[in-house]
């Protein structure tokens, strides 16, 4: 077994690498995912580390001082963020050249042999679910034998070994319990909606709705809802709880919790008797009553992409659920006092002036606790992907440049009538529209007078947010003047 470091490198400040994350880049605030797609195959290889740089404010040089201490180096990957995870590589390579490296992610189910030509440091990358290849990796087996798996042979030609079968019973893989805490330092994990500390897991993996920009169905997950048990769920709950005694929440990353009603209310009864807060991905079409009991059962809150206020655009991208639907859905959770925060997204197909402002109208109706504005990004392997690669919807000829150079994300598709520049601006009003009203000012007053320490993290927020905004600002005006550029020397 060869002494393995599972490792999400360092990058933009304030970048979130973290595997459960859909967009991987940097958010408005302070917002790390836990690294849960390392974590699992971590906790099946004895003796390895999981290294989370991030969140830890590890940077180059320290983790190149970790690095020579392993055989094996499995490196987690994304569009935005390969060119920089390649150069992370390749100075590991350079200090120990007989180190072998392994890309694992979305981009590297889509595109292996785009992968492993992106640089010379990169020995092989992991195909689809990749847990039970880095296991046989780190077990020194020859690369040629291993399913699920692309690689350099010794003449440096690329081979594609036959795929994996995706796990069918969840069961059978290990707790990240004993990862988080062996590894991570939980306290570094901050989301804006989530109460700290907090911990994420995973559930189940796969979603069956179609939504058109979703990554991780399209890619690694796949269109199953593959779940764990109520039973095993509920186990390894008590066993956070008594390890983590610090942790207020827990939070489900399955893409949709919800999607399996009858497993999802009973381990809403199983978690009851915990007494523990927790929340979750849900699609906008539960009644009040599943609402009502889950609340019952210690639900706090449902992380709800509603994604536009637009019938036709949540047609278009496969949404599965309509505005009606999610107009009920929502009284029903102000009702049942369950909290929302609610994520939307600019830049579907086919959007436009008014289709954005609509959008910012249906956000400021359903008046959720928070929000969370996108914009539209067309990974490689979703169906986004290929209609702007069909339609000429992509800003630039790179159609992986979807950051700014400081990590936020900038517009990558436009329309006509509807260019990057002025999809990326309405963000920016999106935001200052919603919260800049009475109601959201009074409902963040409130929770800031009833808890001290939530006054200092809003406070700090605030900052971050405002910052941010202004910081926007300057890739936009920097992205303008690029264009203008563009088009006086053509």
């Amino acid at each position: 077994m060869s002494k393995t470091l599972f490792l999400s490198p360092p990058s933009f400040d304030g970048f979130d690498g973290g595997a459960g994350a859909r967009y991987q880049a940097r958010r408005e605030v302070t917002s790390y995912w836990y690294p849960t797609w390392l974590a699992q195959p971590a906790a099946l290889v004895p003796d390895s580390k999981l290294l989370d740089c991030a969140p830890h404010n590890i940077g180059m040089d320290e983790t190149l001082r970790i690095a020579k201490d392993f055989q094996h180096v499995i490196i987690n990957t994304s569009t935005p963020s390969l060119k920089n995870d390649c150069k992370v590589a390749e100075a590991i390579k350079a200090q120990k050249p007989d180190t072998k490296i392994g890309f694992v992610g979305a981009h590297t189910m889509v595109l292996p042999t785009e992968t492993l030509k992106a640089s010379p440091a990169i020995d092989w990358v992991g195909r689809k679910e990749f847990d039970f290849t880095c296991k046989e990796v780190a077990e020194d087996r020859d690369l040629a034998t291993i399913n699920g798996l692309s690689y350099k042979d010794k003449d440096g030609k690329i081979k594609h070994n036959p795929e994996r079968e995706m796990i069918s019973d969840m069961d059978t893989l290990p707790w990240v319990a004993d990862v988080y805490k062996r590894d991570l330092e939980i306290e570094k994990y901050f989301i804006g909606y989530l109460m700290h500390p907090y911990i994420s897991m995973y559930t189940g993996r796969g979603c069956p709705a179609q939504c058109s920009f979703c990554l991780w169905p399209q890619t690694i997950g796949g269109h199953k809802y593959r779940v764990r048990s109520p039973q095993n769920v509920a186990d390894e709950m008590a066993y956070m709880k008594k390890i983590f005694p610090q942790v207020k929440e827990f939070f489900f990353d399955d893409d949709t919790f919800t999607a399996n009603l009858p497993r999802a209310r009973e381990i809403a009864k199983k978690l009851g008797p915990l007494g523990v807060p927790w929340s979750c991905n849900s699609r906008a079409n539960l009644d009040y009553d599943t609402i009502s009991s889950f609340k019952d059962n210690g639900l706090r809150l449902f992380l709800v992409g509603y994604e536009s206020g637009n019938d036709d655009i949540l047609s278009r991208i496969k949404k599965g659920v309509t505005m009606d639907e999610m107009r009920r859905f929502t009284k029903s959770c102000h009702k049942a006092g369950v909290v929302i925060h609610g994520t939307f997204i600019l830049g579907l197909p086919v959007e436009t002036e008014q289709s954005i402002q609509n959008t910012i109208n249906f956000a400021k109706e359903l008046d959720v606790f928070s929000l969370q504005v996108s914009l539209a990004a067309p990974y490689p392997g979703t169906e986004l992907y290929e209609m702007a690669r069909q339609n000429g919807w992509f800003s630039k000829k790179d159609k992986g440049d979807i950051l700014h150079g400081d990590g936020f994300q900038q517009s990558a598709l436009e329309y006509p009538g509807l260019n990057k520049d002025k999809i990326f601006e309405e963000v920016d009003r999106f935001y200052r529209t919603y919260y800049l009203r009475p109601k959201p000012i009074l409902r963040i007053i409130k929770t800031m007078l009833e808890d001290k320490d939530v006054l200092v993290r809003r406070c700090r927020e605030g900052y971050e947010f405002f910052t941010s905004l202004s910081q926007r600002k300057h890739d936009l005006a920097a992205s303008k003047a690029a264009s203008a550029s563009a088009l006086a020397t053509a």
